[in-house]
């Protein structure tokens, strides 16, 4: 197997059916509790439509070994903010809180979810993915703000490595999450 890892954006159909592969085996309905625990969990199911849209509008960024995406992150514009159902309440939340911090005029682009296979953690895709897509979209964006559940310690200890900081933490739809901010510029 070539361990080689290359950034991309992606721009193929079989790309964005890769993504969908890896979020499927990561989500966290489908995990045992020892597993989300240990190697965190993503929340949301993105269907192909919603992908493909989303990546028309801003490619998604992925990493890729021996022609394979092994890791993603999802790029969402506020323009799709209607288009995942289980996402319409955290824009709404967070809506509120950029105002409230004085950053609802700062150009933003929504984490819509980043994941690595998990053959392939702990050799740095995270931090690869967030400086490729910081390279990609500093001069576009001022900031990416995202979510992260409270239950996924590994995926919260992981954004704050990389520089994300705490905005607020809320409950939504009965778990705990916390809104954090990178500032790209």
């Amino acid at each position: 197997m070539n361990t080689e890892i290359t950034y991309h954006r992606a721009y193929t159909d079989e790309e964005l059916h890769q993504i969908l592969e890896i979020q499927k085996q990561n989500l966290k309905v489908v995990l045992s509790e020892t597993d989300k625990q240990s190697e965190g969990f993503v929340s949301v199911d993105h269907t192909f439509d919603a992908l493909k849209r989303m990546n028309d509008a801003c490619p998604h960024m992925i990493a890729k070994s021996g022609g394979q995406v092994v890791g993603y992150a999802l790029c969402m514009l506020n323009e799709f903010r209607d288009d995942v159902p289980e996402l319409i309440e955290m824009f709404n939340y967070m809506d509120g809180i950029l105002e409230e911090k004085g950053l609802d005029e700062i150009n933003y682009l929504i984490m819509g979810q980043i994941c690595i296979d998990k053959h392939f953690r702990k050799r740095g895709i995270f931090r690869g993915l967030y400086a490729f897509l910081t390279t990609e979209l500093q001069s576009e964006f001022d900031a990416l703000v995202t979510e992260v559940n409270v239950k996924n310690r590994r995926s919260s200890e992981a954004h704050k490595a990389v520089g994300f900081e705490l905005l607020d933490v809320h409950t939504e739809g009965g778990e705990d999450w916390e809104l954090i901010i990178l500032k790209l510029k």
